[in-house]
């Protein structure tokens, strides 16, 4: 099995190395296209001549296979990767993105208990507050992935499978959708699975729109956190030292927490908080400017990773939205 594995990624790599810039029409003949319009007309009572119409438009693109093999999480160090983000340009656009949607920001927050510099911290990360939402189709990300890339193509097809039910639900045009190259819509960058589960009509005005609609943009996020349990007022990080004769395992950065605030501190591991004993935290090493840095991190951080499974992924946000926040204070004195 793991032969068979190693050789189907192998023979992707390949086809990719070959490929060039290429836009190719999906092929409604084959086999698996086939079968998905199928299982779209039995399982969700698609109108066929409707979604082969759509599937007509789309374009599988080579330039989208390249940009998913090498996501920046996997290609760079902590060091790199903080300094895509954590920059005083992306600061100071964040302060002024806190300073017009203030209202907003201050009501959600209230009303969701999800912190004004988390809500920052996320639309800066992902999209630059709303400067970099993607130039892909929609439509064409999530076919190509779905059809054209093996890797993960299942993942691709059930994202492709609740597209084509939010555009139905939603009344939205499928060939005008725009986001990222892995299919990622709007500013807040939601797959449609969570567009689906989690976007809200936060403005009341009977759309739920994550491109223009701020309020709804906001409210959407906060959502998403609620919902993987995010505890209000609660720590999300704290950097760490390890006593002298420290005898832990070294951090392997898992998603999932195994110890505790207590279990921690009896191997060694120095930090502050005030969170109880028996709250979940993890143990995090990453590579610094200055070397290895310990981070323990805590449930709320793990809920950020909910958003994009990557460590660095949670530390960017929760550190550019610390860095908004010291921003937005400094200017109100």
């Amino acid at each position: 099995m793991k032969i068979a594995k190693e050789f189907g990624r192998l023979a992707f790599l390949t086809l990719l190395l070959c490929s060039g810039q290429n836009a190719l029409a999906i092929d409604l003949g084959r086999a698996d296209v086939t079968q998905f319009i199928n299982l779209m007309v039995s399982k969700h009572d698609y109108d066929k001549t409707a979604l082969k119409q759509m599937l007509r438009e789309a374009k599988s693109q080579d330039k989208i296979l390249e940009a998913i093999s090498k996501p920046a999480e996997k290609t760079k160090s902590w060091d790199e990767y903080r300094a895509i983000f954590i920059t005083e340009q992306r600061i100071t656009a964040g302060a002024e993105f806190w300073r017009e949607h203030k209202a907003e920001l201050k009501r959600i927050s209230e009303e969701t208990g999800v912190p004004c510099e988390i809500l920052v911290g996320i639309i800066g990360v992902e999209t630059y507050f709303g400067r970099i939402t993607g130039g892909y189709r929609v439509i064409d990300a999530l076919t190509t992935l779905a059809f054209d890339y093996p890797p993960r193509s299942k993942f691709f097809r059930r994202e492709l499978e609740e597209f084509f039910l939010l555009v139905r639900e939603e009344s939205i045009e499928a060939s005008g959708a725009t986001g990222s190259y892995a299919g990622a819509m709007g500013a807040p960058q939601f797959m449609p699975s969570s567009f689906r589960a989690y976007a809200v009509d936060s403005s009341s005005d009977g759309k739920r729109d994550i491109w223009s609609n701020w309020s709804d943009v906001i409210g959407s996020v906060a959502n998403y956190f609620v919902a993987h349990g995010w505890q209000q007022s609660k720590d999300v990080v704290a950097r760490a030292t390890l006593a002298n004769g420290w005898q832990g395992d070294a951090p392997d950065n898992s998603l999932n927490p195994a110890e505790t605030v207590s279990s921690l501190s009896r191997q060694g591991v120095m930090f502050a908080t005030d969170l109880p004993n028996d709250h979940e935290s993890q143990l995090l090493l990453l590579n610094g400017p200055d070397g290895d840095e310990y981070w323990v991190g805590f449930h709320n951080f793990f809920v950020i990773t909910r958003y994009n499974r990557s460590v660095m992924y949670a530390l960017a946000v929760h550190q550019l939205g610390q860095e908004i926040a010291i921003e937005v204070s400094r200017r109100e004195t």
